[in-house]
């Protein structure tokens, strides 16, 4: 039997939306793991250096910790059952776990947007949205569940 755990972000004067995120337990373990990386590089750079300067810590701390990855990695992007394109994404770990790096102010809507559509298109099941632009790290799980279509 599969678990989830639901996580709710909500509205706020600048974001009227809410969301509904759902994380996959079984890719817990390898997105702590990836998490604490994630830990690490902010800790030691801080914040206010371009998303390429903490991908390229990020990928020296996936390494010593014995995770597969790749950086700036060619995926194919689907629409319907046609694959239309390729993009690049920031970082993909274990071949499965999409890495959205950030280095801004704040999140905001829109990037919870893009990844959403990034998981869709690139038909993968779990990201990683981490922001390396605030003084203390944030990030969000997101889980693309295919067989669920929203009413």
């Amino acid at each position: 039997m599969i678990q989830f755990v639901f996580t709710i972000i909500t509205a706020t004067a600048t974001t009227p939306f809410v969301f509904l995120m759902l994380v996959d337990i079984r890719h817990n373990e390898l997105t702590k793991k990836i998490i604490g990386c994630t830990m690490a590089v902010h800790r030691e750079l801080g914040h206010g250096f371009p998303e390429l300067i903490y991908q390229r810590g990020l990928s020296v701390e996936l390494s010593e910790a014995g995770l597969a990855h790749q950086c700036e990695v060619s995926l194919p992007v689907y629409y319907k059952s046609a694959v239309i394109g390729t993009r690049r994404a920031d970082l993909l770990v274990a071949g499965s776990i999409l890495l959205e790096l950030k280095a801004v102010s704040e999140l905001q809507v829109s990037h919870f947007t893009q990844v959403i559509n990034y998981l869709k298109a690139y038909r993968l099941e779990v990201a990683l949205l981490l922001n390396f632009g605030e003084t203390s790290l944030k990030f969000r799980r997101f889980l693309h569940n295919p067989d669920h279509t929203p009413n």
